[in-house]
């Protein structure tokens, strides 16, 4: 008798011929993810196992799997010999593990006879099984429509057991649809958009904009905490930390003041470009969601995407912030975000920035600046973070 976990997946099975390239991908992020605990990943019959590790153990590679994009559920299970007695005998240790037997209480068994050679059909192994538990606890009973307990036993190579289901993430594996590079601040929307744009396939690199003296250690330190938080779903995570003071400087200094924040967006936008290009980047994203602020008007977001011929991606795009914290919260970056630290979209903001910014004026504004000479200097500046899970 084995623990182990039996993985499914869900739009995988929708991929037609392109299957086996999306299930090799979920197969190396559960490696990647799992391997420092001691797990072995293999795949047999339609269905990932993953084993080797310690019991003690079990609750940690749950969780991991459980925060893999590709994944839909995951289900302790024990494997046995493909005979009746140790199938019955695990499903019955199953059921007691789920906490059944502590007084009345109802269950049912499901099978599936992938083993077509198999002796018996799944009606009479659930038959069997149902008798066998019902002999030796006197408290049950079996309801085949609203049972408290459901106990499934998948005959394949072996007999698999289990009685209930993790819930998964979903999505598609990280890697699938490509390279972006998220413009990740230390608030609550841009960890949320890389969230989102990872369970849609894409690796995700992260550029944050620090400006010392303005802004202190303590920002620093929360944008890593959230891209540790980020890597738990993401998987390794590349961190640039870029010094933007200078730029932020020259543009009070020296442009109009109801301009900077879409001039600051401009210029993050080009320097997030060339480290996107440098990285094999396909993409930006960005947390930004339609008129939640000022730089995030129609207005602004034209002049923004002008900067740039790069797609920038926006998943946060119609969602209101309740509906942005709510995600954050379940994934775990909502506590990061509101720690004290200040950010650098927050030096220098002007007192009525442009609502209806024109690119023209926009552009003529930037003009003023060496932007060429300004963007190289912060890129010889960056220093880079990678974050890989332990």
């Amino acid at each position: 008798m084995e623990r182990l976990l039996l993985i499914k997946y869900g739009e995988i099975h929708l991929k037609g011929q392109n299957r086996p390239f999306f299930k090799r991908a979920l197969k190396n992020r559960l490696i990647q993810g799992l391997k420092p605990l001691g797990c072995y990943v293999h795949e047999q019959d339609g269905r990932i196992y993953v084993t080797g590790y310690d019991p003690l153990d079990e609750d940690r590679v749950l969780e991991r799997a459980k925060h893999t994009f590709g994944i839909v559920g995951v289900c302790p299970a024990l494997a046995v010999e493909k005979e009746p007695e140790a199938m019955y005998a695990a499903a019955l240790s199953m059921l007691e593990r789920a906490g059944a037997g502590q007084g009345d209480f109802t269950f049912k068994v499901k099978a599936r006879r992938q083993d077509k050679s198999y002796p018996q059909n799944s009606f009479e192994i659930c038959a069997d099984a149902g008798g066998y538990i019902l002999d030796r606890m006197p408290t049950a009973k079996v309801d085949v429509k609203k049972p408290q307990y459901t106990v499934e036993i998948e005959v394949r190579d072996r007999a698999y057991v289990y009685s209930h289901e993790e819930k998964g993430v979903g999505g598609l594996p990280v890697g699938v649809s490509g390279r972006g590079v998220v413009m990740l601040s230390g608030g609550i929307d841009s960890p949320v958009a890389a969230y989102m744009m990872a369970k849609r396939g894409l690796e995700v690199e992260a550029v944050h904009f620090l400006s010392p003296p303005y802004t202190g250690e303590p920002a620093k330190e929360k944008v890593i905490a959230l891209a540790r938080r980020l890597m738990e779903y993401c998987g390794p995570i590349k961190l640039h930390l870029v010094h933007f003071t200078e730029i932020q400087e020259q543009l009070y200094e020296r442009c109009e003041e109801s301009y900077l924040t879409v001039l600051m967006r401009r210029l993050m936008c080009k320097i997030s470009e060339a480290i996107a290009n440098k990285e094999g980047g396909q993409a930006l994203i960005t947390g930004e969601s339609l008129g939640q602020v000022a730089s995030q008007t129609i207005g602004a977001l034209h002049v923004t995407d002008s900067s740039v011929e790069m797609t920038i991606l926006r998943p946060l795009i119609g969602m209101d912030k309740v509906e942005i914290i709510d995600i954050a919260r379940a994934i775990g970056t909502f506590d990061i975000s509101t720690l004290p630290g200040e950010d650098c979209c927050t030096v220098f903001v002007p007192k009525h920035p442009a609502t209806k910014p024109n690119l023209k004026r926009a552009v003529r504004e930037e003009e003023r600046l060496q932007v060429e000479e300004l963007i190289a200097a912060a890129l010889q500046k960056t220093e880079v973070i990678t974050l890989l899970p332990t």
